[in-house]
């Protein structure tokens, strides 16, 4: 870990958390725009992946819509977030390969953990994976 490490505001985290506990055995997903790199907005989209229990695809559209929205505001995308029900909040092959943004960090969630669930934060720029830390603000 060579970055300093992200703070992610605790309504940022409650808001992602929850949202894979409401769907714990499917992959959730979604984008966080900052400004000024402080993340302010949560940006649920569905997944539309063939089989959404073990991979992630944005709904086109929700996405379009939630950058266009993002824009409107004066937000940049800081990260793009998922989960992993069943599997360690780490990097997999398909989520190196389908790098659609390198220049927003990938945050995942993992369930895999009984009763705390892992939050971790990658740069992703190739294969090698980037694990940046992560610190939660109390505000």
């Amino acid at each position: 870990m060579s970055e300093r490490p992200i703070i992610l505001p605790r309504f940022v985290v409650n808001k992602l958390l929850h949202q894979a506990q409401i769907l714990q055995d499917y992959e959730v997903c979604g984008l966080i725009g900052a400004v000024s790199d402080v993340p302010r907005s949560v940006y649920p989209i569905s997944n539309v992946a063939p089989d959404p229990r073990r991979h992630f695809l944005m709904d086109p559209k929700e996405q379009i819509q939630a950058m266009k929205t993002m824009r409107r505001r004066g937000e940049t995308l800081f990260s793009i977030y998922h989960s992993h029900p069943s599997a360690p909040a780490l990097p997999s092959r398909e989520d190196l390969e389908q790098v659609a943004y390198p220049e927003a960090l990938t945050l995942i969630i993992s369930l895999k953990t009984k009763g705390v669930l892992e939050l971790r934060a990658f740069r992703l720029d190739g294969n090698r994976p980037e694990e940046i830390a992560v610190e939660m603000d109390e505000r």
